[in-house]
Formats: C-alpha cells, structure tokens, sequence
C-alpha cells in the first residue's frame, strides 16, 4: 500500500543555511500545481502573489496574519502594501539565492489564510 504524499499546507518549513542548490526552474513548475495564483519572477528565483484587499485596515491585518504564520514557519516574506489595498507578497530562500520547497510550502499557507477582497 503506497501512501499519500503529503500537501505542501501540511508540510512544514525546514531550516535552511545554505549549501543546498536552489531549485531549477522545472522544479520550481512542478511544485505550482498546488499554488493558487502565484507566479514566478523573471528571473526565476522567487514566487509572488498580489492581492487587492477591501481597504488598508484588510492589507495590515492580512501581513499580521502572514507575520505570524512566517514566525511559525520560520520563513520569512517580502510584504508589500501599495496604494492602500494593493498586497504583494514575494518569496525567496535568501540562503540559496532562489526558490526552495520552503517557499512553495509557506505560500500554500498563506492561500489558506482569508482576507477580505475588493
């Protein structure tokens, strides 16, 4: 009996120190089959996300929900907030300079966290 590979919300952010190559390009499609609406730089060498939240308020409770959930993680985002309901988020492993499984596993988390649309 073969069991089920794990979804990368289930999965939890690694430490990472460098030494490990990032991940190539092919790599990097292969893991958005799990992504929603994420798109690689590009460079290839980070992920981004914007959202068009209902106000101001929506974008700083939004990064408050990913501040923590990064602290959790252990994994921390670039946050951009830019005329007051633009949010983008963009993820990279600084340690490899580019993408590692880290950044598809933290941005599976924060699809999962709701935010109020415009």
């Amino acid at each position: 009996m073969q069991t089920e590979k794990p979804q990368l919300h289930q999965k939890k952010c690694r430490p990472c120190e460098g030494g490990i190559p990032a991940l190539d390009r092919e790599e990097a499609e292969r893991a958005f089959k799990e992504l929603s609406d994420w798109s690689l730089t590009d460079d290839g060498r980070a992920i981004r996300k914007t959202w068009l939240v209902r106000d101001f308020a929506e974008g700083i409770r939004f990064f408050q929900a990913v501040a923590e959930l990064a602290e959790t993680e252990g994994h921390h985002p670039d946050l951009h907030l830019e005329a007051y309901c633009r949010v983008t988020i963009v993820l990279w492993t600084h340690a490899v300079g580019g993408l590692s499984e880290n950044d598809f596993i933290l941005a599976a988390k924060i699809d999962r966290i709701p935010v109020a649309l415009r």
